[in-house]
């Protein structure tokens, strides 16, 4: 049984993004169109479960499951969609820890905005992001051997932050774009 742990960000998470952001542009080549960090530890500061979380935004949704014993063969399980349609989603694991996590979408599918603005957002706004990484170590703390009830536990909180993220991101493209 996996234990959850919740623990301070580390700045060695950065790295160990790129080199597995490298690793994964090997393997799915001219199909990635962008990789980028995501999840708790994409934010600097934020309290995490020292796990490496990796969006994918690839040309063709339904090339990507041919790509599986490629990533199988650099650690991944495949997982299919794993409950979100239009995803696919590989793990990997260190012994029992899951060590990365990449979810991959079409490129326009709006799961790549919602997971960029939740990450910008909580980037931008310390606060917030200090707030849901205390809720996440307590969560941890009390439920540490069930990760239904910490994933549970934690959604409220993801919800009412992602609402916000949304607005607050496309306002931020909007300026940035001058429209």
């Amino acid at each position: 049984m996996r234990k959850v742990r919740v623990k301070p960000w580390e700045e060695h998470y950065q790295v160990l993004f790129g080199e597995e952001a490298n690793l994964l542009r090997e393997v799915l080549g001219e199909e990635a169109l962008g990789i980028f960090h995501i999840g708790s530890t994409s934010v600097p500061g934020l309290k995490s479960k020292p796990i490496i979380d990796i969006l994918i935004a690839v040309r063709d949704i339904s090339k990507v499951d041919s790509f599986n014993g490629a990533m199988e063969e650099v650690g991944y399980s495949a997982l299919g969609e794993n409950g979100i349609p239009g995803r696919r989603y590989f793990q990997k694991a260190v012994g029992n820890d899951h060590s990365h996590h990449v979810h991959v979408f079409e490129s326009g599918n709006s799961e790549i905005e919602r997971h960029i603005a939740f990450r910008d957002y909580l980037r931008a706004h310390p606060q917030v992001a200090e707030k849901y990484g205390s809720i996440k170590a307590r969560l941890a703390e009390i439920h540490p051997y069930d990760i239904e009830s910490y994933q549970s536990g934690e959604s409220a909180m993801i919800s009412e932050i992602q609402e916000e993220a949304i607005k607050w991101y496309r306002e931020s493209v909007r300026v940035e774009s001058g429209q």
